[in-house]
């Protein structure tokens, strides 16, 4: 199921679309679980797809332009 067109715009406010802000969040509140430790991906994952649609390739590629990290 491929993602709504609306999820992949930018916010004016920020820049974010709206799947980025789900990770950033998502990531916040592990890492708050965790008690300020790392959180691993897969578990960032496991709880993203909770809420949006995402294939594994999709997250990472999100997940890397969010840190600034290419993979090749």
């Amino acid at each position: 199921m491929p993602l709504d067109p609306r999820d992949t715009l930018p916010d004016v406010r920020d820049g974010l679309t709206r799947v980025e802000r789900i990770i950033l969040h998502t990531l916040h509140q592990l890492e708050q679980q965790q008690g300020g430790r790392a959180v691993p991906t897969a578990m960032l994952y496991g709880y993203v797809v909770e809420h949006v649609n995402l294939r594994p390739d999709e997250f990472q590629d999100i997940l890397a332009r969010l840190v600034g990290r290419r993979v090749p």
